[in-house]
């Protein structure tokens, strides 16, 4: 109890001080500011009488070129205590004296009298010099003062700490005060109250009233009156509870005496209703197991064909599932073909752009160097003939590997946009395939193998020609990891015929060969002799479905055992012969 006293005296006292502290804070630190702007305000006063004492002959020193005067009037400004920095500068913006403090200004001519403030507590008053000969006026210079915070500081240093001094001793005279008159008039009494409430007995409520002194009429005396009423109620209350307590003892009484009439009563007609319960309760007993049995066969056929469902549900799912897991190995297998496209043609291009960059960079090296001499005035006649031959040189050099860049680029640009696009369009057929054989060469350049193609170069078709692309490409490459397996000289022939609107493609190698039992699952999907060594199995398969579906063709194949492998293509021309 007696922390309760400390934290509620100690709370009200620490709130008041503190409101009277920080009251006191403000009106100090408001009068100090008051001071200060008071102070400076007299400072820049007293730099604007310094103009109308040195601006004349300082004037009269810069119309006469007089730079020693000037620096000795500047030198004696300094000297004032108001003064901490002096900056003279002409008409056209040059220092001609620059001592103490000084900041960096614009060299435009000062035209009035200006007063500043910069970083750092500095302030200034700047004044435009004029001399007055004949009844005009003429600008010679002008002059900037400065002054700071340490000047106004050092006249208001007293009156601060008279400020400050004075509050202290105000705030320490109010605190004794308010300590002394919150211990007589609150925590005393109050700890008198806590402590004669703490001896309250229960069982003599009569002797717990509060006998503390309160001189003053206040909320302490009207808690006393207020407890010493609770407890006078309280007598009455036990009082009244004493007899209520008697009364309730004997009604209690008389119904204790008309209870054990009741349960006699009970007994009797129990026995007779448990007779019959008991009869109830056996036909209740046959009901539920006839109805516990009923639900067991429910729940058993419920059981089953939730089963037969979920059975149906997954056979289902997993048809979506191997349904899409095949739409998507055909798709990752035509972008896999492609890859390859982008890795080798990426490679050849690389060589003449290399060369291109280095015959550039030379070409620059001797720019630089032409320049230089002729900057320098020392270039020859030989030096420019070297030039222009070395020049010639290199740009025939840069055009040809720039040539060759982009024609490996056009050859694969079209080819590699039509392998991701479906859209039908006209195309020359000899040109386009020799276009896909030629985006292919990275991928047996470093062998023998030998591709001849046989087509009429006036042959038109109308077709998506991302279809001839991948089924060429694969066809292709099946030849160069399968066919071409355990050889390093392979032959590929390609023949293409046109008869009665129907474009007929005849694809042979001289490879390995299939045997009759792989013959017959060639165009089936998954199927691979490179099973475990990176075969996905969909590259015929994918061959199959563009000539089936894109083309509306049909394709076949024939092969044995060390005979090479043919495919013969068949589909419907719908473009045109030149």
């Amino acid at each position: 109890m007696a922390a309760v006293k400390t934290g509620l005296s100690r709370k009200l006292l620490t709130r008041v001080l503190s409101v009277y502290f920080i009251l006191t804070l403000i009106v100090t630190v408001g009068q100090i500011f008051t001071e200060y702007l008071s102070t400076k305000d007299h400072v820049e006063d007293e730099l604007q009488t310094l103009k109308n004492t040195f601006s004349t002959s300082l004037t009269r020193a810069l119309w006469e070129l007089n730079t020693e005067q000037a620096n000795s009037i500047a030198e004696g400004l300094l000297e004032l205590p108001i003064v901490e920095g002096v900056q003279v500068r002409d008409e056209n913006g040059n220092q001609i004296a620059d001592y103490g403090l000084s900041i960096q200004r614009p060299r435009s001519p000062i035209e009035e009298e200006l007063i500043e403030d910069h970083p750092g507590g500095i302030f200034s008053y700047s004044f435009p010099l004029i001399f007055k000969f004949s009844g005009r006026e003429s600008t010679v210079g002008d002059v900037t003062l400065y002054s700071s915070f340490d000047t106004i500081f050092g006249r208001i240093e007293i009156g601060i700490f008279f400020l400050i001094g004075n509050a202290l001793i105000k705030t320490t005279f109010l605190v004794f005060l308010f300590m002394t008159a919150f211990r007589t008039m609150l925590s005393e009494p109050l700890a008198e109250i806590i402590h004669q409430m703490e001896g309250f007995d229960p069982l003599h409520p009569n002797e717990s009233k509060l006998s503390v002194k309160i001189n003053d009429d206040n909320e302490l005396l009207q808690l006393k009156e207020s407890y010493n009423n609770v407890i006078d109620d309280l007598i009455v209350s036990n009082n009244k509870l004493t007899n209520a307590q008697d009364q309730l003892s004997h009604a209690n009484k008389k119904l204790d005496d008309q209870n054990l009439i009741l349960e006699q009563e009970v007994a009797k007609k129990t026995s007779s209703l448990s007779q019959i319960m008991l009869s109830l309760e056996q036909q209740k007993d046959e009901l539920i197991a006839n109805q516990r049995e009923l639900r067991q066969e429910n729940e058993n056929r419920q059981y089953i064909e939730d089963e037969l469902r979920k059975r149906n549900a997954e056979l289902a799912n997993s048809m979506g599932n191997l349904q899409l897991a095949k739409d998507q190995l055909v798709e990752s297998e035509r972008m896999a073909s492609l890859g390859g496209l982008v890795a080798g043609i990426t490679h050849d291009v690389n060589t003449p752009l290399g060369v291109g960059v280095t015959a550039a960079s030379f070409l620059q090296e001797r720019l630089d160097n032409l320049k230089t001499s002729f900057e320098e005035k020392s270039l020859t006649t030989k030096n420019m003939e070297n030039f222009i031959n070395e020049a010639e040189q290199t740009a025939n050099l840069l055009l040809t590997n720039l040539n060759r860049a982009s024609e490996l680029i056009a050859s694969f640009k079209q080819v590699a946009v039509d392998q991701t696009s479906e859209t039908e369009r006209e195309i020359n057929l000899n040109d386009y395939i020799r276009d896909i054989i030629k985006s292919l060469k990275p991928s047996f350049k470093h062998s023998n193998h030998e591709i001849v193609v046989n087509c009429p170069e006036d042959l038109y078709i109308r077709c998506a020609p991302g279809a001839i692309a991948q089924i060429v490409t694969n066809m292709i490459v099946n030849s160069l990891v399968h066919g071409f397996e355990d050889t390093n000289d392979g032959k590929i022939s390609l023949d293409v015929s046109a008869d009665n609107n129907t474009i007929e493609m005849r694809y042979r190698d001289n490879g390995k060969g299939l045997s009759n039992d792989d013959l017959d699952k060639l165009f089936d999907a998954f199927f691979t002799t490179k099973r475990g060594e990176g075969g996905s199995g969909l590259g015929t398969h994918i061959m199959y479905n563009l000539v089936t579906q894109s083309l509306s063709g049909h394709i076949e194949a024939q092969s044995k055992p060390g005979d090479g492998l043919q495919y013969t293509i068949r589909f419907p021309m719908k473009g045109k012969q030149a």
